[in-house]
This record gives C-alpha cells, sequence and structure tokens, in this order.
C-alpha cells in the first residue's frame, strides 16, 4: 500500500483531516469506502455496524471529539474485523488499546480513556460529517497510515 504522503502528491485533490489521530490497530495502513456514523458519547450505532459485513470499508465515526467516553474497545474492534470492515476513524477516544493493538485492523482515534459509553442508541448513520476540516460523505474513500488520513472522491493510484 502507498503512503499517504505519496498519496497526496499524486493527488493534491485528496483532502487531509487535519487532526492528530494516533494509530491503534494491528494494520497500519488502511483504506475503503467511508460508512459515516455521528454519535456522542454512546456508541450503540458503532455496536450495530460491526455487527454487518465490513466488505473491506472504513468506519468513519464522528464523536465530537469527545475524550470523556471511549466509542471502541476490544470486543467491538474484534467483531469488525471478523466482519471484515478495514478499519475505524474515530473523532473521539477509544479503550483497550493493548488488545486493539493485537487486533487484525486499522484503527485511528484521537486518544484514550479507559471509560465505556453510556448505550442510549442515539446518534445519525449515513450522514455527511465535518471535522478536521474535511467533510466526509458515505462512500467517500478513506486512506489512513502513521502519517493520517485522507479523504477522496476517486479512488487514489499512483
Amino acid at each position: 500500500m502507498l503512503s499517504t504522503p505519496d498519496l497526496s502528491d499524486a493527488a493534491p485533490e485528496a483532502l487531509a483531516i487535519e487532526l492528530p489521530f494516533n494509530n491503534y490497530g494491528a494494520h497500519k495502513h488502511f483504506s475503503g469506502r467511508a460508512v459515516t456514523i455521528k454519535c456522542f458519547e454512546d456508541n450503540s450505532l458503532v455496536k450495530a455496524l460491526v455487527e454487518e459485513p465490513g466488505q473491506g470499508r472504513v468506519i468513519v465515526v464522528d464523536g465530537g471529539g469527545s475524550r470523556r467516553r471511549a466509542l471502541l474497545g476490544d470486543m467491538l474492534a474484534e467483531k469488525a474485523a471478523a466482519n471484515g470492515w478495514a478499519g475505524l476513524v474515530i473523532y473521539g477516544v477509544i479503550r483497550d488499546v493493548d488488545e486493539i493493538g493485537q487486533t487484525a485492523l486499522g484503527v485511528q482515534a484521537l486518544g484514550t480513556i479507559p471509560l465505556k459509553t453510556d448505550k442510549r442508541g442515539e446518534g445519525q448513520r449515513d450522514i455527511l460529517l465535518h471535522f478536521g476540516g474535511v467533510l466526509i460523505a458515505p462512500g467517500d474513500y478513506i486512506y489512513a497510515d502513521n502519517n493520517g488520513v485522507l479523504v477522496s472522491k476517486v479512488p487514489l493510484t499512483v
């Protein structure tokens, strides 16, 4: 897989999410079509989505940047990997990082906290997201590695 800097150089129309994401999953490079979720301190929709076939797609979660509740833990990460998701990009925090680091999945998030979310069944799926200076639509192409996360309307190649 090509690095995000190489992809960015070859396709300047690709936009970088301007946030300090950390790479937590065992897969440090991942890409796929975006499935979007907007939720705040409630990962009910994340839990429901990882149960579905991933087909190599990437779950993009707008958690409002909250650092108070983890939107992903080891059990949901394991379920996502087992169901064929390429990874998750989370504008929020996660927990169980040692276990997630051993899971065959890409995971980018702002940081960690040990606290789980409440399950209130709140949030929205398959909507336009806006964070880190980028609009992210369902079906956009996501490319992630240790350098950051790129979003593109079309597949990128060099």
